[in-house]
C-alpha cells in the first residue's frame, strides 16, 4: 500500500504538495497560490480563477473574493447559535448542555449518560457518547484536544474558520426514527433558493450520500460515497426543511444548509460555506458544471 501511494506521488507531484498542506506545514504560502496546488493535486487539473465554471473551481473563488466577516459566526458552531435563534428561532436548535474552553474543565459527573462532544471550530473534533459508563475518556480527550489546536483555516484556506475561538460544546444525543442514527440532510442553497439536497445515512457502518432535487426525485450521480442501497422515504418536514434553508441562506452567493428531521421535528445541523472544502470531483463530472451554474458570483472584495 505505502509503494502504491509513493508511484501515485511521482506520476502526480502536487499529491507531495497536497499532502503537506493537510498537515499545515504549507502555512507561509499565499491563499491563491496554495488553492492552485491543492487543487491541481487533488483534481488533476488547473483552477481557473479568471473564469471558474464549475462548482469546485468557483468555492476556490468564493474563498479568496467573498470575505463577508459575518461568515466566521455562521462556521463557528457555537456562535451560529444567535444567528438561527434570530432568524428561524430557538426551537430548531438542538438543546445545548455545556461549553468549555478547556476539556479538563468539563465535569462528567453532570453529563447525561448519553451526549455529544464537539469543537466549535473544526470539522471531525467530534466525540458521540451513547453510554457514559463505557466513555474512554481519555481517548475522548485525546481526540479533542488535537482538535482544538488545529487551525482548521489551514487545511483548505477556509479562511471564516481562521479567526474562531476553539471551545469544546456539549449537545443532547439525538436520533431519529431508525433509533439507532441520526441522517443529515443537507441543502445546496444560492442566494436563498435551495436548488439539491443530499442526505447522508449509515455513518457508523457504510457513509453513504444520496442527492435529490427539490421535489425529493433522485440525482443519478455521486460524490466521494456510493448512494445507499435502502430507499429513503421522503422526511414529513421536507417542505419545512426548504422553506428554513431560503431563509438561512439569504444574500449568500452558496451555502450548505444542513438539518435533521426527527418525527417530524426539525432541527439545525450546520452551514457549510466550502462543500468538501470544493475538492470532491462528480461522477459523472457534467454535476460539477450543472452545479457551478447556480452560483452567481458577487462582485470580488477585499481579501483581508
Amino acid at each position: 500500500m505505502k509503494y502504491k501511494k509513493i508511484i501515485e506521488v511521482f506520476n502526480n507531484p502536487y499529491k507531495l504538495i497536497s499532502y503537506f498542506g493537510e498537515k499545515g506545514i504549507l502555512k507561509i504560502i499565499p491563499d491563491d497560490i496554495y488553492l492552485k496546488l491543492i487543487y491541481r493535486g487533488k483534481m488533476k487539473k488547473k483552477l481557473r480563477f479568471q473564469n471558474p465554471k464549475t462548482f469546485n473551481e468557483k468555492l476556490q473563488w468564493l474563498k479568496i473574493y467573498d470575505r463577508n466577516p459575518s461568515y466566521t459566526q455562521l462556521v463557528d458552531k457555537y456562535d451560529v447559535r444567535k444567528y438561527i435563534a434570530r432568524i428561524i428561532g430557538e426551537k430548531y436548535l438542538i438543546p445545548l448542555i455545556g461549553v468549555w474552553n478547556r476539556f479538563e474543565d468539563i465535569d462528567f459527573s453532570k453529563l447525561p449518560n448519553q451526549f455529544v462532544l464537539k469543537c466549535n471550530h473544526d470539522s471531525g473534533g467530534l466525540v458521540i457518547c451513547k453510554n457514559k459508563s463505557k466513555l474512554d475518556i481519555e481517548a475522548a480527550k485525546r481526540k479533542i484536544n488535537k482538535s482544538l489546536k488545529r487551525n482548521y483555516y489551514y487545511l483548505g484556506r477556509e479562511w471564516p474558520y481562521k479567526n474562531v475561538k476553539p471551545k469544546i460544546i456539549c449537545e443532547k444525543y439525538m436520533v431519529d426514527e431508525s433509533g439507532t442514527e441520526l441522517k443529515d440532510y443537507k441543502f445546496f442553497c444560492f442566494d436563498g433558493e435551495p436548488k439539491a439536497l443530499f442526505v447522508a445515512t449509515d455513518r457508523d457502518i457504510d457513509t453513504r450520500f444520496d442527492f435529490y432535487d427539490t421535489e425529493f426525485k433522485h440525482l443519478p450521480f455521486m460524490q466521494h460515497y456510493k448512494n445507499g442501497i435502502k430507499k429513503i422515504v421522503k422526511p414529513v418536514g421536507f417542505n419545512e426543511m426548504v422553506e428554513l434553508a431560503s431563509k438561512l441562506s439569504k444574500n449568500i452567493p452558496h451555502v450548505r444548509v444542513d438539518f435533521y428531521d426527527i418525527k417530524g421535528k426539525i432541527y439545525f445541523g450546520e452551514l457549510t460555506f466550502y462543500h468538501f472544502s470544493g475538492f470532491e470531483k462528480f461522477e459523472p463530472e457534467k454535476y460539477d458544471e450543472i452545479f457551478g451554474s447556480w452560483i452567481k458570483l458577487p462582485s470580488k472584495t477585499e481579501n483581508n
